[in-house]
Protein backbone atom coordinates (compact mmCIF):
# COMPACT_ATOMS: atom_id res chain seq x y z
CA UNK A 1 0.00 0.00 0.00
CA UNK A 2 1.16 3.57 -0.55
CA UNK A 3 2.70 3.18 -4.02
CA UNK A 4 0.85 4.54 -6.99
CA UNK A 5 2.79 3.87 -10.17
CA UNK A 6 1.43 3.07 -13.62
CA UNK A 7 3.97 2.25 -16.27
CA UNK A 8 3.81 0.91 -19.79
CA UNK A 9 6.16 0.94 -22.75
CA UNK A 10 8.78 2.83 -20.79
CA UNK A 11 6.52 5.76 -19.85
CA UNK A 12 4.88 6.60 -16.54
CA UNK A 13 1.80 8.40 -15.35
CA UNK A 14 2.68 8.81 -11.70
CA UNK A 15 4.94 7.57 -8.93
CA UNK A 16 4.32 7.62 -5.22
CA UNK A 17 6.12 6.19 -2.21
CA UNK A 18 9.65 6.15 -0.82
CA UNK A 19 12.46 5.74 -3.34
CA UNK A 20 15.73 4.70 -1.64
CA UNK A 21 18.57 6.34 -3.56
CA UNK A 22 22.29 5.62 -3.23
CA UNK A 23 23.73 9.15 -3.12
CA UNK A 24 26.95 9.56 -5.11
CA UNK A 25 29.94 11.61 -4.00
CA UNK A 26 29.99 15.18 -5.25
CA UNK A 27 26.23 15.66 -5.03
CA UNK A 28 24.41 17.55 -2.29
CA UNK A 29 21.17 16.00 -1.05
CA UNK A 30 19.32 18.81 -2.84
CA UNK A 31 21.20 17.97 -6.06
CA UNK A 32 19.86 14.42 -5.83
CA UNK A 33 16.30 15.67 -5.31
CA UNK A 34 16.61 18.01 -8.30
CA UNK A 35 17.99 15.22 -10.50
CA UNK A 36 15.19 12.80 -9.56
CA UNK A 37 12.57 15.52 -10.12
CA UNK A 38 13.84 15.86 -13.68
CA UNK A 39 13.98 12.10 -14.22
CA UNK A 40 10.44 11.48 -12.92
CA UNK A 41 8.79 14.72 -14.00
CA UNK A 42 7.48 15.18 -10.44
CA UNK A 43 7.97 18.28 -8.28
CA UNK A 44 6.73 16.87 -5.00
CA UNK A 45 9.87 15.11 -3.72
CA UNK A 46 11.66 15.52 -0.41
CA UNK A 47 14.73 13.86 1.15
CA UNK A 48 14.93 12.38 4.62
CA UNK A 49 18.27 13.58 5.97
CA UNK A 50 21.07 15.74 4.60
CA UNK A 51 24.36 14.17 3.55
CA UNK A 52 27.46 16.28 2.89
CA UNK A 53 28.58 16.37 -0.78
CA UNK A 54 31.59 14.09 -0.22
CA UNK A 55 29.50 11.50 1.62
CA UNK A 56 27.88 8.58 -0.17
CA UNK A 57 25.07 6.35 0.99
CA UNK A 58 21.41 5.72 1.67
CA UNK A 59 19.19 8.73 0.94
CA UNK A 60 15.47 7.83 0.94
CA UNK A 61 13.39 10.22 -1.19
CA UNK A 62 9.69 10.69 -0.47
CA UNK A 63 7.69 11.10 -3.67
CA UNK A 64 4.16 12.47 -4.03
CA UNK A 65 1.99 12.11 -0.93
CA UNK A 66 4.81 10.19 0.71
CA UNK A 67 6.39 13.59 1.45
CA UNK A 68 3.99 13.62 4.38
CA UNK A 69 6.04 10.93 6.14
CA UNK A 70 9.44 12.66 5.74
CA UNK A 71 9.52 13.73 9.39
CA UNK A 72 8.82 10.19 10.63
CA UNK A 73 11.58 8.64 8.51
CA UNK A 74 14.00 11.38 9.60
CA UNK A 75 13.42 10.32 13.21
CA UNK A 76 14.70 6.77 12.54
CA UNK A 77 18.18 5.64 13.64
CA UNK A 78 20.97 5.93 11.07
CA UNK A 79 23.97 3.67 10.51
CA UNK A 80 27.30 4.81 9.12
CA UNK A 81 30.70 3.41 8.29
CA UNK A 82 33.41 5.99 8.89
CA UNK A 83 37.18 6.26 8.83
CA UNK A 84 38.62 8.12 11.82
CA UNK A 85 42.11 9.45 11.11
CA UNK A 86 44.10 10.47 14.17
CA UNK A 87 46.96 12.96 14.02
CA UNK A 88 45.53 16.11 12.48
CA UNK A 89 42.36 18.22 12.62
CA UNK A 90 40.64 20.61 10.22
CA UNK A 91 38.21 23.50 10.46
CA UNK A 92 35.44 21.32 8.96
CA UNK A 93 36.23 18.22 11.08
CA UNK A 94 36.61 16.17 7.89
CA UNK A 95 39.32 15.71 5.26
CA UNK A 96 37.96 18.48 3.01
CA UNK A 97 38.87 21.30 5.38
CA UNK A 98 41.96 23.34 6.17
CA UNK A 99 44.39 21.73 8.62
CA UNK A 100 44.42 23.64 11.91
CA UNK A 101 46.38 21.24 14.14
CA UNK A 102 48.77 18.38 13.48
CA UNK A 103 51.22 16.08 15.24
CA UNK A 104 54.04 14.11 13.59
CA UNK A 105 53.48 10.79 15.32
CA UNK A 106 50.57 9.08 17.09
CA UNK A 107 51.18 6.26 19.55
CA UNK A 108 48.08 4.28 20.47
CA UNK A 109 47.27 0.67 21.28
CA UNK A 110 44.18 -1.23 20.13
CA UNK A 111 43.10 -1.58 23.77
CA UNK A 112 43.21 2.20 24.24
CA UNK A 113 41.05 2.70 21.15
CA UNK A 114 38.49 0.03 22.12
CA UNK A 115 38.22 1.38 25.66
CA UNK A 116 37.65 4.94 24.45
CA UNK A 117 35.07 3.97 21.82
CA UNK A 118 32.97 2.27 24.51
CA UNK A 119 32.85 5.55 26.45
CA UNK A 120 31.05 7.23 23.55
CA UNK A 121 28.17 4.73 23.48
CA UNK A 122 24.98 6.11 25.04
CA UNK A 123 23.58 9.61 25.33
CA UNK A 124 26.34 12.14 24.67
CA UNK A 125 26.58 15.88 24.03
CA UNK A 126 27.87 17.32 20.77
CA UNK A 127 28.65 20.89 19.81
CA UNK A 128 27.45 21.35 16.19
CA UNK A 129 30.37 22.10 13.86
CA UNK A 130 30.67 25.57 12.36
CA UNK A 131 30.44 24.02 8.90
CA UNK A 132 26.88 22.74 9.36
CA UNK A 133 23.34 23.73 8.40
CA UNK A 134 22.30 24.56 11.97
CA UNK A 135 20.70 28.00 12.18
CA UNK A 136 21.62 30.62 14.75
CA UNK A 137 19.63 33.86 14.65
CA UNK A 138 18.43 33.04 11.15
CA UNK A 139 21.87 32.34 9.69
CA UNK A 140 23.27 28.94 8.73
CA UNK A 141 26.49 28.17 10.60
CA UNK A 142 28.32 27.34 7.38
CA UNK A 143 27.45 30.82 6.05
CA UNK A 144 29.05 32.39 9.10
CA UNK A 145 32.06 30.07 8.87
CA UNK A 146 32.64 30.99 5.22
CA UNK A 147 32.59 34.64 6.27
CA UNK A 148 35.39 33.90 8.72
CA UNK A 149 33.17 34.06 11.80
CA UNK A 150 32.92 31.61 14.67
CA UNK A 151 30.01 31.83 17.11
CA UNK A 152 29.16 30.05 20.33
CA UNK A 153 27.06 26.91 19.82
CA UNK A 154 25.08 25.16 22.50
CA UNK A 155 25.75 21.44 23.01
CA UNK A 156 23.02 19.07 21.82
CA UNK A 157 22.19 15.64 23.14
CA UNK A 158 22.35 12.73 20.71
CA UNK A 159 22.47 9.00 21.28
CA UNK A 160 25.09 6.56 20.03
CA UNK A 161 23.46 3.13 20.09
CA UNK A 162 26.60 1.22 19.13
CA UNK A 163 30.15 1.62 17.80
CA UNK A 164 31.82 -1.36 16.16
CA UNK A 165 35.46 -1.45 15.10
CA UNK A 166 35.86 -2.74 11.53
CA UNK A 167 39.62 -2.34 11.24
CA UNK A 168 42.67 -0.42 12.46
CA UNK A 169 45.99 0.63 11.02
CA UNK A 170 47.88 1.88 14.07
CA UNK A 171 51.38 1.48 12.64
CA UNK A 172 51.34 4.54 10.38
CA UNK A 173 52.16 8.04 11.75
CA UNK A 174 48.49 9.08 11.43
CA UNK A 175 46.48 5.92 12.23
CA UNK A 176 43.21 5.08 10.49
CA UNK A 177 40.38 3.42 12.42
CA UNK A 178 37.33 2.18 10.52
CA UNK A 179 34.15 2.12 12.60
CA UNK A 180 30.47 1.34 12.19
CA UNK A 181 28.19 3.69 14.13
CA UNK A 182 24.48 3.35 14.79
CA UNK A 183 23.07 6.60 16.12
CA UNK A 184 20.09 8.88 16.57
CA UNK A 185 18.87 11.65 14.30
CA UNK A 186 21.03 14.77 14.42
CA UNK A 187 24.35 13.03 15.16
CA UNK A 188 27.40 14.54 13.46
CA UNK A 189 29.79 11.68 12.74
CA UNK A 190 32.65 14.08 11.94
CA UNK A 191 32.17 15.72 15.34
CA UNK A 192 32.11 12.27 16.93
CA UNK A 193 35.43 11.45 15.25
CA UNK A 194 36.94 14.75 16.36
CA UNK A 195 35.74 14.21 19.94
CA UNK A 196 37.09 10.64 20.06
CA UNK A 197 40.51 11.85 18.90
CA UNK A 198 40.52 14.63 21.47
CA UNK A 199 39.62 12.14 24.22
CA UNK A 200 42.58 10.00 23.11
CA UNK A 201 44.83 13.06 23.34
CA UNK A 202 45.26 13.81 19.64
CA UNK A 203 43.68 15.93 16.90
CA UNK A 204 41.50 13.85 14.57
CA UNK A 205 39.22 14.04 11.54
CA UNK A 206 36.63 11.96 9.76
CA UNK A 207 38.40 11.05 6.51
CA UNK A 208 35.61 8.99 4.93
CA UNK A 209 31.92 8.39 5.54
CA UNK A 210 29.19 6.19 4.08
CA UNK A 211 25.60 6.07 5.36
CA UNK A 212 24.74 2.38 5.23
CA UNK A 213 21.14 2.54 6.44
CA UNK A 214 18.27 4.77 7.49
CA UNK A 215 15.97 2.79 9.76
CA UNK A 216 15.45 -0.53 8.03
CA UNK A 217 16.41 0.78 4.58
CA UNK A 218 19.86 -0.51 3.65
CA UNK A 219 22.15 -0.38 0.66
CA UNK A 220 20.58 -3.50 -0.88
CA UNK A 221 17.29 -1.64 -1.43
CA UNK A 222 18.85 1.44 -3.02
CA UNK A 223 19.08 2.44 -6.67
CA UNK A 224 21.62 4.76 -8.22
CA UNK A 225 20.69 7.78 -10.31
CA UNK A 226 21.72 5.87 -13.45
CA UNK A 227 19.54 2.93 -12.44
CA UNK A 228 16.56 5.23 -11.90
CA UNK A 229 16.87 6.52 -15.45
CA UNK A 230 17.31 3.01 -16.85
CA UNK A 231 14.38 1.53 -14.91
CA UNK A 232 12.17 4.47 -15.82
CA UNK A 233 12.84 3.77 -19.50
CA UNK A 234 12.33 0.03 -19.04
CA UNK A 235 9.06 0.54 -17.13
CA UNK A 236 10.33 -1.27 -14.00
CA UNK A 237 10.95 1.64 -11.62
CA UNK A 238 7.70 1.14 -9.66
CA UNK A 239 9.12 -2.02 -8.07
CA UNK A 240 11.88 0.06 -6.43
CA UNK A 241 9.44 2.14 -4.38
CA UNK A 242 8.69 1.35 -0.74
CA UNK A 243 5.04 2.05 0.25
CA UNK A 244 4.71 5.02 2.62
CA UNK A 245 3.25 2.92 5.43
CA UNK A 246 5.93 0.23 5.08
CA UNK A 247 8.65 2.88 5.38
CA UNK A 248 7.31 3.84 8.82
CA UNK A 249 6.43 0.31 9.96
CA UNK A 250 8.02 1.01 13.35
CA UNK A 251 4.78 2.83 14.24
CA UNK A 252 2.07 0.53 15.63
CA UNK A 253 -0.94 -0.25 13.43
CA UNK A 254 -4.65 -0.47 14.14
CA UNK A 255 -7.58 -1.48 11.96
CA UNK A 256 -10.99 0.14 11.85
CA UNK A 257 -14.42 -1.28 10.97
CA UNK A 258 -15.99 -0.02 7.71
CA UNK A 259 -18.03 2.79 9.26
CA UNK A 260 -15.11 4.25 11.20
CA UNK A 261 -12.83 3.78 8.19
CA UNK A 262 -15.15 6.03 6.19
CA UNK A 263 -15.01 8.63 8.96
CA UNK A 264 -11.20 8.38 8.98
CA UNK A 265 -11.08 9.09 5.24
CA UNK A 266 -13.07 12.24 5.92
CA UNK A 267 -10.44 13.35 8.44
CA UNK A 268 -12.82 13.00 11.36
CA UNK A 269 -11.88 12.13 14.93
CA UNK A 270 -12.75 8.52 15.71
CA UNK A 271 -14.18 7.35 19.04
CA UNK A 272 -11.87 4.50 20.02
CA UNK A 273 -13.91 2.99 22.82
CA UNK A 274 -15.46 -0.31 21.82
CA UNK A 275 -13.43 -0.76 18.63
CA UNK A 276 -11.76 -4.15 18.08
CA UNK A 277 -8.57 -4.55 20.18
CA UNK A 278 -8.87 -0.96 21.44
CA UNK A 279 -8.29 -2.13 25.01
CA UNK A 280 -4.72 -2.99 23.94
CA UNK A 281 -3.97 0.40 22.40
CA UNK A 282 -1.66 2.83 24.18
CA UNK A 283 -1.26 6.57 23.78
CA UNK A 284 0.66 7.62 20.68
CA UNK A 285 0.73 7.66 16.89
CA UNK A 286 -0.79 4.82 14.83
CA UNK A 287 -0.86 3.71 11.24
CA UNK A 288 -4.57 3.27 10.60
CA UNK A 289 -6.04 0.78 8.11
CA UNK A 290 -9.54 -0.17 7.03
CA UNK A 291 -11.97 -0.92 4.21
CA UNK A 292 -14.54 1.88 4.02
CA UNK A 293 -18.21 1.14 3.42
CA UNK A 294 -19.19 0.75 -0.25
CA UNK A 295 -15.53 0.61 -1.24
CA UNK A 296 -14.42 -1.81 -3.95
CA UNK A 297 -10.85 -1.46 -2.71
CA UNK A 298 -9.27 -3.94 -0.35
CA UNK A 299 -7.95 -2.76 3.00
CA UNK A 300 -6.38 0.69 2.63
CA UNK A 301 -3.77 2.63 4.52
CA UNK A 302 -5.96 5.50 5.73
CA UNK A 303 -3.36 7.65 7.45
CA UNK A 304 -1.69 8.50 10.73
CA UNK A 305 -3.89 9.06 13.76
CA UNK A 306 -2.93 9.84 17.34
CA UNK A 307 -4.60 8.17 20.31
CA UNK A 308 -5.20 10.78 23.00
CA UNK A 309 -4.02 10.33 26.61
CA UNK A 310 -7.49 9.19 27.72
CA UNK A 311 -7.31 6.40 25.09
CA UNK A 312 -10.82 7.29 23.92
CA UNK A 313 -10.20 9.28 20.72
CA UNK A 314 -8.16 8.74 17.55
CA UNK A 315 -7.33 12.17 16.15
CA UNK A 316 -6.11 12.59 12.53
CA UNK A 317 -2.59 13.85 11.88
CA UNK A 318 -2.09 12.77 8.24
CA UNK A 319 -4.96 11.42 6.11
CA UNK A 320 -3.64 9.56 3.06
CA UNK A 321 -6.43 8.19 0.93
Amino acid sequence: MGVNAKESNGSHESYEGVLPVWKPSGFTSHDVVAKVRRLLGIRRIGHTGTLDPAVTGVLPLCVGRATRVVEYIQDLPKEYEAVLTIGYSTDTEDATGTVIDQVEQVNLSADQVHTMLKRFVGVIEQVPPMYSAVKIEGKRLYELARAGMEVERKPRQVEIYSIETLGMNLEQPHPDIRIRVRCSKGTYIRTLCSDIGRALGYPAVMSDLVRTSTGGIGRERCVTLDEIAMRRDEGTLASCFIPSDEAISYLPACRLPAREARFALQGRTIRAEGLPDSEQWVEGLYRVYGQPEDSAEKELFLGLFRLDPSRTLLKPEKVFT
